[in-house]
């Protein structure tokens, strides 16, 4: 009997690490339902919530990452990487696998960088413009590195690089088909117009802010309102629209291929997985782009929409005075709207996780 190919897969902390991996999963029990697949996601970290949800398995690693600002946590990260480093040793030795796959996140560090030192074949799939900390120092012994954008060269080897663009979900990618089906989910009606405001599966505290001081906003002007909060906003916001029957708010929601399929326009921040899943639904975007990531990357994401005329931007710190009157601008203009939903389309690639997914199948043949 043949032995089964296995394959390791980690990526987490956020949905713009967690969803890529598994729609990556997805497409490789697609191509192969023969391969075993596990994943390694950090204790405590959405992923080993999201992970079981979509029917994949998960084993947690003890890892903290590197905080920006002044904290007793970055005293304990020596002990934490030991920790994790023998943690991912043994998980390794026991599952024995034959590629792994990093999407980025705490764990993906010590997990692809002891895979390397036991001689087993990495693929890292880096999703921003701007690489990552942790793709960067596990990129020069990866052997293939999956990216969006071009000149992703002066982060990783030139000779290991291949442009399959972001996964989203598949779900998504013929989500307009669920519109019906969607609008009952949300208990919302066909004649009205709907927002999704989604700030990131964490939340995002600007957008709620500025959302939570504006709600009367929607019903004054017969708007529906899907509104993922983030755990930490979800009893604030709750509590304020309970009243509301035109709004439905959650701090997390599942169904997003509802959410896009009842959407006329979204409001989000702007990582690069939640722009590939705008541009294969064709939606008309406000991006607000997250002042706390690394390099300011999410802006640099919204504006390679915005100089395409594919999505409307506004600041972080100018989200409470604009974010409404930008909303209004964009339903008042129909001809915006439209331009809009027909310019993202130029970013959207719907065969980016079967690309990776076929790469690593192959690896595993080499």
């Amino acid at each position: 009997m043949n032995k089964k190919n296995k394959i390791l897969i980690s990526g987490g902390g956020t949905g713009g690490h967690i969803y890529p991996a598994i729609a990556i999963a997805k497409s490789i029990l697609k191509a192969n339902p023969d391969v075993e697949i596990l994943f390694v996601g950090a204790n405590g970290k959405m992923e080993m919530e999201k992970v079981p949800a979509a029917g994949f398995k998960i084993k947690g690693v003890d890892i903290i990452g590197f905080q920006r600002k002044l904290t007793i946590k970055n005293l304990l990260l020596p002990y934490y990487i030991f920790k994790s480093f023998i943690q991912v040793s043994k998980i390794i030795h026991e599952y024995k696998p034959d590629v792994v796959i990093g999407t980025g996140g705490y764990v993906s560090f010590p997990l692809l960088k002891m895979a390397q030192l036991k001689k087993i074949p990495t693929i890292i799939q880096e999703q921003n413009a701007f690489a990552g900390l942790t793709n960067k120092l596990i990129g020069k012994k990866a052997n293939l590195i999956c990216v969006a954008f071009d000149n992703m060269e002066k982060y990783f080897p030139k000779d290991k690089i291949i442009i399959t663009g972001n996964p989203v979900r598949t779900d998504l990618i013929s989500c307009q088909e669920k519109k019906a089906d969607g609008l009952n989910f949300f208990k919302f009606v066909n004649q009205k117009k709907t927002i999704s405001v989604l700030g990131g599966s964490l939340g995002a505290r600007t957008i709620n802010e500025a959302i939570f001081n504006h709600i009367d906003f929607f019903e004054k002007n017969n708007i529906q309102l899907i509104w993922q909060t983030g755990k930490p906003f979800y009893i604030k916001a709750q509590e304020k629209v309970k009243n509301y029957s035109n709004i439905y708010c959650r701090d997390f929601i599942y169904e997003m291929d509802y959410v896009y399929a009842v959407s006329d326009y979204i409001i989000s921040r702007a990582g690069a997985s939640t722009i590939a899943e705008l541009a294969v639904t064709l939606k008309p975007a406000i991006l607000i782009p997250s002042p706390n990531v690394t390099n300011d990357h999410q802006t640099k994401n919204a504006l390679a929409l915005v100089n395409k005329n594919a999505a409307l931007m506004i600041q972080d710190n100018l989200a409470q005075s604009q974010l409404i009157p930008t909303i209004q601008n964009l339903i008042d203009d129909s001809k915006l709207a439209e331009s809009l939903s027909t310019n993202i389309k130029y970013f959207a690639n719907t065969g980016a996780a079967d690309s990776i997914a076929k790469h690593a199948l192959k690896l595993i043949k080499q």
